[in-house]
């Protein structure tokens, strides 16, 4: 979830302690920084008292420094700190009640101490005759971690690991075959970690301006920005799920490279959980992409040549794939990581949601595999709503399926065998939200004949939802916010609000999409009713209604007439053909320039003359 998105869901109190870590940072940085000092000033210099927009665009400004701090905290903080670090920043993990994040905690404090012992032992078996077996290179790295740890001692000082000695460490781990999983298990040896008080650790977090507790939900809430910035700080270049696109591309005989150069049991093992144990070790990406898939005899020519092919599985569009190693690697690293915004962007709210519940129809066991693989607690209830908010995207949840399934449901849904399956199935689901918009006014009209004719097929029981849906997905192309997290937060049993458009950090445009089958929509007193509710329960939010847009196939007269001399509420009437005609009109322009404040003029909108202003 965005920064501004978690801000907009807690209370004054609930931010304190990070507007406080942002008032201090800037208050230093402001100093030395001219373009922080003039954005600080444009707030007089109350940073306390700013606005939601104005935290976050504070936040973008300082986050460097913002990262500094942190960094500088972290490598003071003990071994729970790291660990809990570790499970915030997972895929996710960044939204989930503080008592899953104990569950999770006390999973992985089970899972290290499993493996410290483990390790323990084969240290212990160690034979001198092989000086750089594995094992011994296991006890080289613990020698030198206790060291680093216990040095402190001889001088009277607490015994710790410093930032300069954490990171000749990781060198040490990196050259010796370490995976990060196994030097925090060896660490363990040396500085156990606490297995309770959870909350303590969680509370320090807070403190450093890392995470939200919504005390109502019980909920920890990280933004997705400051998940960007842990990952940097741990040196992790990519996310788990981005990591796992990599690894189902993949061939079998590469998988078991990778696990054979730490010196992970492959025999028996399958390739689910080959790809499993890769993604555990927290192996650095780029050393997968650069050695460990490789076998030894391969020349750089054939290694270059296997990522040019892996750019192309993975559906990377770039101008330039590099003609050196590192090149191609920083091609797939940054696309991957920049993917996500543009990933959502593919297909719309309706499509997504179709797409989940197709996957689901053809495999059942989809939700318990999205539960097991993003840690998501059982009880949850997963919806697209949800995935958005934790950044998963429709092309993560079809990596997430092994390509067996894939292939499996591609054929099942009739689709072309050319081309990389998951993108063929993605394509699918945006082509037919894409006949949805070309045919909106028969949509919005109930007219099944001419969606028949347009190749539409949709019960219609289905259209007022699929209406709404759709100009959902109209209003997104037109880069407006549509704001679920905030609809869903005001909609109640009785009152269901359709859209809710966010303009700025505190007004919004509430919209409702209604059809009507024949003749001029003309429930000007119930509609009414209905949208004065919405505004009620927003303005108890805090939020300021500027405008409630309406979109149906056409108006009767008196609807207009009625909206026009509303005195207790903003209205605009927006046809669906006109809506349409906007959305073509932004569409055929190179560089559109649209206002939501289009929408807020009052009365029946012209969509001919705001399309010409477009």
């Amino acid at each position: 979830m965005k920064l501004s998105q978690v801000l907009s869901s807690i209370n004054q109190i609930e931010k304190s302690e990070f507007i406080s870590c942002l008032d201090k940072l800037c208050t230093t940085a402001a100093e030395t920084d001219k373009v922080l000092a003039k954005s600080i000033e444009r707030i007089d210099g109350q940073i306390k008292n700013a606005s939601g927009s104005e935290i976050t665009q504070l936040f973008n400004a300082v986050s460097q420094h913002f990262k500094a701090s942190v960094k500088e905290q972290l490598a003071m903080a003990d071994a729970q700190i790291a660990l809990l670090i570790n499970i915030l920043s997972r895929d996710g993990n960044s939204i989930a009640r503080t008592s899953w994040i104990e569950t999770l905690y006390t999973k992985e404090w089970n899972a290290l101490s499993a493996l410290a012992k483990e390790l323990l032992q084969e240290i212990k078996n160690a034979e001198e005759t092989e000086p750089f077996s594995r094992a011994n290179r296991l006890r080289i790295y613990r020698d030198c971690l206790d060291t680093a740890y216990f040095n402190d001692e001889k001088a009277n000082r607490e015994a710790k690991i410093t930032d300069d000695e954490r990171s000749i460490l990781n060198v040490l781990a990196d050259r010796l075959e370490i995976s990060i999983d196994e030097a925090a298990a060896i660490e363990h040896l040396s500085n156990p970690i606490p297995k309770t008080k959870v909350i303590d650790g969680l509370n320090t977090l807070r403190e450093m301006g890392v995470l939200f507790i919504n005390r109502k939900r019980s909920e920890v809430l990280v933004a997705d920005e400051v998940v960007n910035i842990l990952n940097d700080i741990q040196h992790k270049e990519l996310s788990d799920k981005h990591v796992l696109r990599i690894l189902r591309t993949l061939s079998d005989a590469e998988l078991s490279n990778i696990l054979k150069r730490y010196g992970k049991k492959i025999r028996g093992v399958d390739r689910a959980d080959k790809i499993s144990q890769i993604i555990h070790s927290g192996i650095g990406i780029r050393h997968i992409l650069s050695r460990d898939i490789f076998a030894a005899e391969q020349n750089q020519n054939e290694r270059k040549e296997r990522l040019k092919t892996l750019i192309t599985d993975l559906g990377i569009n770039v101008d330039k794939i590099g003609t050196t190693l590192d090149e191609r690697i920083d091609v797939i690293i940054q696309s991957l990581k920049g993917a996500t915004e543009q990933e959502f962007n593919t297909l719309s709210a309706s499509g997504f949601k179709d797409m989940c519940t197709t996957l689901l129809q053809h495999i059942p066991s989809l939700d318990k595999q999205l539960k097991r693989e993003y840690e998501l607690e059982e009880r949850d209830e997963i919806d697209t709503d949800k995935l958005r908010a934790l950044s998963i995207t429709p092309l993560d949840i079809l990596f997430l399926l092994p390509n067996d399934d894939i292939r499996a449901v591609r054929d099942k849904l009739g689709l072309s065998k050319r081309g990389n399956p998951r993108f063929v199935i993605l394509e699918s689901f945006a082509s037919a939200n894409d006949k949805l918009i070309e045919n909106y006014d028969a949509l919005a009209r109930r007219d099944l004949a001419a969606l028949k004719e347009a190749g539409v097929e949709i019960q219609e029981s289905e259209v007022g939802i699929r209406f709404e849906e759709v100009t959902k997905a109209i209003f997104e192309q037109l880069d407006l916010l549509v704001d679920e997290e905030l609809r869903k937060s005001i909609n109640t049993t009785k009152d269901q609000a359709d859209i809710i458009i966010s303009i700025s950090e505190d007004d919004v445009i509430i919209g409702e999409a209604k059809t009507c089958k024949n003749g001029d929509f003309a429930k000007y007193s119930t509609t009414s009713r209905q949208v004065k509710a919405y505004a009620t329960r927003c303005e108890n939010q805090g939020k300021r209604v500027a405008q409630v847009l309406i979109v149906a196939p056409t108006f009767s007269k008196d609807f207009v007439e009625s909206a026009e001399m509303d005195t207790e509420v903003n209205i605009s009437l927006l046809e669906a053909r006109g809506l349409k005609l906007i959305l073509d009109a932004y569409k055929s322009r190179r560089n559109p320039k649209f206002s939501p404040k289009l929408f807020t003029k009052g009365g029946l909108l012209k969509a001919e003359l705001i399309a010409k202003n477009i």
